[in-house]
């Protein structure tokens, strides 16, 4: 630094260890906060099943002894509490906010647990959601936690970015559907990951196909896969498929995502947990 700083880098032209070393931008959680591995569930246009991923995931791990959590940062969709049937409203103390709780025990944060009606819609400006998806980190005392899974906003957008830059993830899980043009959107979300120094830890393909339940045919409703081949190109294993399955549809709402059994993310709950072993 030199002897004249006055501390304006934006006036400044010097190659000082000040302004060149690198800036370290996660926000400090709660004090009673402590979590082990995030994992952040993304995509690149929103419909594609993200939400379903995250909880199917959070319900996976808890079966296995887990201690799961859910920060749900898609401020403008938050669907996580209806999954597993949450409506009460988040609780604050001494502590900081207390996330709700789900009948196997998983915290839940997620904005319609603030909301007097969870019909109410969010008409924030993009700065004002991506502060609220901080706070959720920062004054949400979360307690003890194996996994925590953040539902991200979809797309690459200022949210996305936000969540990136101040929460520490360990890695994401890439959520796609079939269709050509989505692969395509996939694959900007799995660039933004690289440049952001994030391990893409999977890849999961929704809605892949149609068991017919009176035939037994399988019908691939939305075009062949192109999931491998996306996955091939940017080193990702493994690749999860989940079929359109009217029953877990129903199960979600009707809040109980918690009774599903759904194999088809089996292989990818096997490498999270090899993660903490």
């Amino acid at each position: 630094m030199s002897e004249n700083c006055t501390h304006d880098c934006s006036t400044c032209g010097a190659a000082c260890a000040s302004r060149t070393d690198p800036q370290d931008l996660h926000e400090k959680p709660n004090e009673y906060t402590n979590v082990k591995k995030m994992i952040g569930v993304v995509s690149g246009k929103g419909g594609v099943g993200k939400s379903l991923v995250t909880s199917l995931l959070s319900v996976l791990m808890q079966r296995q002894g887990f201690q799961t959590a859910i920060l749900d940062a898609d401020m403008t969709g938050p669907s996580i509490p209806r999954a597993f049937g949450i409506h009460e409203q988040a609780l604050s103390s001494e502590i900081g906010i207390l996330p709700a709780a789900s009948k196997t025990g998983i915290r839940v944060m997620s904005l319609n647990l603030m909301l007097e009606n969870d019909t109410d819609p969010v008409v924030w400006r993009g700065p004002v959601i991506a502060g609220a998806v901080k706070q959720f980190w920062t004054d949400v005392a979360w307690g003890d936690v194996d996994f925590m899974f953040v539902d991200m906003p979809p797309g690459t957008g200022d949210v996305p970015l936000t969540v990136f830059q101040s929460l520490p993830l360990d890695g994401i899980v890439v959520v796609a559907t079939p269709q050509e043009l989505v692969g395509m959107i996939v694959e900007k979300a799995v660039k933004m990951a690289d440049m952001m120094d994030i391990p893409v830890l999977g890849l999961v393909e929704n809605m892949a196909s149609f068991r017919c339940p009176d035939c037994g045919k399988v019908h691939r409703i939305f075009g062949e896969s192109h999931a491998d081949e996306i996955a091939k190109n940017h080193g990702i294993s493994p690749v999860c498929r989940l079929p359109i399955n009217p029953k877990l549809a129903a199960a979600v709402d009707a809040g109980a995502i918690e009774l599903c059994e759904e194999d088809g993310l089996d292989g990818l709950a096997a490498k999270l947990a090899g993660m903490l072993q």
